[in-house]
């Protein structure tokens, strides 16, 4: 592998050309601390200064202070904590999230970079027994922490939270606290991408998936009430809300990097039957989505360190993929970086055009916006194909674009280029 990593260095330099490359010998690095702190479990030791989960948001919160000194402290920390009890926790547990805060010029405006930090071996209940937790979710920690560090050295518009999450394997109660942290603060949370399980690329049975990501968005929203799926029914937008915008964006961005990933995009909120700490900011409303290796390896998830019939289980280090881990970073990094700079999405985008060739479409202001870019596509189609750029007004006249037989969204644009989500348009409220 270590002949392997300077070819990489330059494909990734060469995808992200305003910032430095991701490092897969950082990100090993980072993964090999927290695998030495022996178990990450939940419920593990919170005073001893090498081993449990305690030692181990130590250090995250130690490498977030290091890199915040870095830029002159542009990255502040912070922990925020709360109690949760459930089945996993009959006798309840402090949960606490390491918080790294990249303000921005509109402090208010929010994108988020997660990953979770506890891990667990068969029993969920097993707090003593080595978790070494390397792809769950070691990976998606050092994601997080290799995102930081790149990003710490540019401004960005909006204010970027990098988050290290406790209590995923317990009841995603790491994410529930960020996500109601981020309500009760009144963020207005443009992204959330949560990273769990992203760092190998050999699968079950063998099975090589060295060239894609898969990235789970909702279509229908989970904090809509049956009014709001109706309407998104009749309209049409079920491919469309702003978790599906965020995952297709996603893939725009992946599209752009050269000798990168894929961006396979799911359409559900996460793999068959499982959750992740994405799923608490859905239910309130905020577009959310998970990054996920293309093949899992289950004799790596969720198991003792062990090796039965010639099969080695347990989620060790030695099933990673480091240069696979730092293009997932890579997509990672290019996508906060164009969230962080561009407006705000547009809020109020409404189409009308019954009985006509023409479709009107109109939007509100969005602060920072320079341009606006109203995008439209066959009714039959994903993706958007067509878009116009338009400037000093809230409203456009596409001609010969019959509402019956085509989809409108409008997205915002900053002056250096960097678009927002697009937010599908529907008809204007009833009077």
């Amino acid at each position: 592998m270590r002949k392997r990593l300077p070819l990489i260095a330059l494909l990734l330099a060469a995808a992200a050309p305003a910032s430095e490359p991701t490092s897969p010998v950082a990100m090993k690095a980072t993964v090999t601390a927290l695998v030495g702190f022996g178990t990450r479990h939940t419920l593990s030791t919170t005073t001893d200064p090498k081993r449990g989960i305690g030692a181990a948001r130590a250090w995250a919160k130690a490498r977030f202070e290091a890199i915040g000194a870095a830029c002159g402290g542009c990255i502040t920390t912070e922990t925020i904590s709360r109690n949760f009890t459930g089945p996993r926790a009959p006798n309840g547990v402090e949960i606490v999230d390491v918080l790294g805060i990249q303000k921005g010029s509109d402090p208010n405006r929010v994108v988020i970079v997660g990953g979770h930090i506890d891990s667990r071996v068969g029993d969920e209940m097993d707090a003593k027994a080595d978790a070494p937790g390397a792809n769950d979710d070691a990976s998606g920690v050092a994601v997080v922490l290799e995102a930081a560090r790149i990003l710490s050295k540019s401004k960005f518009k909006a204010t970027i939270v990098y988050a290290v999450f406790s209590g995923e394997e317990q009841g995603l109660w790491g994410g529930k606290l960020l996500a109601d942290t981020a309500k009760e603060r009144g963020w207005q949370v443009s992204a959330m991408l949560n990273n769990d399980i992203v760092g190998n690329s050999v699968g079950q049975g063998g099975v090589v998936a060295n060239k894609t990501v898969r990235v789970f968005s909702e279509g229908i929203r989970q904090s809509e009430d049956l009014r709001g799926d109706l309407a998104r029914r009749m309209n049409g937008g079920e491919d469309d809300g702003p978790s599906r915008a965020l995952a297709k964006a996603i893939d725009h961005v992946a599209a752009g990097i050269p000798g990168g990933l894929d961006a396979f995009i799911v359409r559900r909120p996460d793999r068959f039957g499982r959750g992740g700490d994405h799923e608490p900011f859905l239910d309130l409303g905020y577009p959310a989505v998970r990054f996920t290796v293309a093949a899992e390896n289950w004799t790596g998830q969720h198991q003792y360190v062990r090796t039965e019939n010639r099969v080695a289980y347990g989620d060790t280090i030695d099933k990673m993929d480091f240069v696979y881990l730092a293009k997932v970073a890579a997509i990672n990094v290019a996508t906060l970086r164009r969230l962080a700079s561009a407006p705000a999405a547009p809020d109020g985008v409404t189409v009308a055009g019954a009985l006509s060739r023409d479709t009107t479409v109109n939007w509100q202001p969005v602060s920072g916006a320079v341009k606006y870019r109203v995008r439209w596509r066959p009714a039959d189609a994903q993706n958007w194909s067509m878009s116009r750029d338009v400037a000093g007004v809230t409203d456009f006249v596409l001609k010969n674009v019959p509402i019956d037989d085509n989809f409108v969204g409008v997205s915002a644009v900053a002056a250096d280029g960097s678009e927002s989500l697009v937010t599908f348009a529907g008809p204007a409220p009833r009077r």
